[in-house]
């Protein structure tokens, strides 16, 4: 209910949860119960997750390759930003 109220798109929501977005409806429609928000619970980044995971999957394979070279202050750079990228919301 977080995610609806921040405005992100069904197909969004419902790609993270694996689910369609019948039920994202259905889930703000209260069928599953009363459609409440609790503070404090927080919630993955705004966007798609395909491309973020994509995203992040090419990254893990960039810090193994700078990991293998001995480059640990450049895995650790890398890692750090494609973590900071995978958390941003998107528009």
């Amino acid at each position: 209910m977080g995610m609806i109220a921040r405005g992100d798109r069904h197909h969004d929501i419902a790609a993270w949860f694996g689910l369609n977005q019948g039920r994202i409806a259905d889930a703000q429609e209260g069928k599953y119960g009363p459609p409440e928000i609790k503070a404090g619970i927080p919630l993955p980044p705004k966007g798609p997750p395909g491309i973020k995971g994509r995203e992040l999957r090419d990254a893990a394979a960039a810090v193994v390759g700078k990991l293998k070279a001995g480059d640990m202050a450049g895995a650790v750079a890398r890692l750090e930003k494609a973590i900071a990228h995978y958390d941003a919301n998107e528009a």
